[in-house]
């Protein structure tokens, strides 16, 4: 792919704020009401962050610089969020599998995995770096130290475990199974819920490899936009140079940055409707963090790829949801099903509709005209 000029960070900061740090902005300086710390002297006018949000940097970079296990052991026990019953959360540290730590408790049953925990972070540590750039070697270990862990055997448990249709199949509800309560009649009893990756069913088959699966968005794309934040703060082009992941049974497969962004370049050519996340579910919400990593790519000069993106952005607009005349949303679609021919459709911007737009807003100016 050919590369487009590049744009300084803060000209994609101002575009990307609202992603995912926007809450914690509000701890940086420049957006407090407030003064947190008592000055003997005429206070400094240079970017700084406050006393709470450095306690938070410390406390990420306690997170990403304490040794854990993210690998492949025979006896790894299914996570906690796809279960049926759930039972209690095992807060014990032992040694084995990820830090209690790394956030893999909320959402379940799709986002509890620490492999989320792991790019949420990293958004944040986007904005400190702007606004304290003197400290880009501190930002760039702690991102590395993300990075890396996406790439272990654990940040893939879903993919690399949850093989064939889930065994759970008769027990699914609205109380356990987002979008149940839209599932036609012909499905239920028979039919996956979100969060079961379901590697290995037809008409895929088996597919050992994490990133380069025809399923598996809700991987890749963060992986990506994981790695190109990297890029972003470090200048480094340590992930543009080949790496491997782990994948089922711990087999290993080679990979670069720039060759996600291909493989999501061709994935999007070839589907208009965008890449599964789990096998049979198209998120409009993954599929907008899978494009800001596309665009962020394009924008530090690495890939030439985001106008396929574009096309599904039209797409999403004339599928994926409904604008009344006050440009306001009647309703956002949660996930399709183009094997099962159905979709899941929530009213106004509720379950993931929000989200969806956060990512999006950044690389689609369009976006900010419509009514959230």
């Amino acid at each position: 792919m050919s590369r487009t000029t590049t744009n300084s960070r803060r000209d994609f900061l101002k575009g990307a704020a609202v992603v995912g740090g926007a809450s914690t902005l509000g701890a940086c300086v420049g957006a407090q009401s407030g003064p947190s710390v008592t000055h003997t002297h005429s206070p400094s006018f240079y970017p700084k962050h406050n006393e709470r949000t450095k306690g938070w940097m410390r406390f990420m970079w306690q997170k990403a610089t304490t040794p854990d296990d993210w690998g492949y052991s025979e006896d790894i026990e299914r996570p906690w969020g796809i279960n049926l019953p759930r039972g209690d959360i095992d807060w014990t540290e032992d040694g084995n599998g990820p830090h209690p730590w790394w956030d893999q408790y909320n959402a379940p049953p799709m986002l509890s995995y620490p492999r989320f925990d792991l790019t949420d972070s990293s958004y944040v540590i986007m904005m400190m770096a702007d606004q304290t750039p003197a400290w880009r070697e501190a930002y760039t270990r702690i991102l590395d130290e993300l990075a890396t862990r996406h790439t272990s055997y654990w940040a893939a448990i879903d993919w690399n475990s949850f093989i064939g249709p889930s065994p759970d199949r008769a027990n699914y509800g609205p109380s356990n199974a987002p979008g149940a309560q839209a599932w036609p009649e012909r499905v239920r009893g028979n039919y996956d819920s979100p969060g079961w990756t379901a590697n290995g069913v037809e008409p895929w088959g088996l597919q050992p490899d994490p990133i380069g699966a025809d399923g598996n968005l809700f991987f890749r794309g963060w992986l990506n936009l994981l790695l190109t934040i990297y890029k972003y703060v470090s200048g480094d082009d340590k992930w543009e140079k080949p790496w491997q992941i782990a994948g089922y049974e711990n087999e290993k497969f080679e990979w670069t940055q720039p060759r996600i962004v291909e493989h999501l370049h061709r994935q999007y050519t070839d589907h208009p409707e965008g890449p599964q996340c789990e096998n049979t579910k198209i998120w409009p919400f993954c599929n907008s963090a899978a494009g800001l990593g596309m665009y962020l790519s394009d924008k530090l000069g690495v890939t030439n790829s985001h106008g396929v993106f574009e096309e599904w952005i039209e797409f999403m607009r004339d599928n994926y949801m409904s604008i009344n005349g006050q440009n306001q949303i009647e309703w956002m679609t949660m996930y399709y099903d183009p094997i099962a021919e159905f979709k899941v459709n929530i009213p106004g911007a509720g379950g993931t509709g929000a989200g969806t737009a956060f990512y999006l807003m950044p690389q689609s100016p369009e976006t900010r005209h419509t009514d959230l």
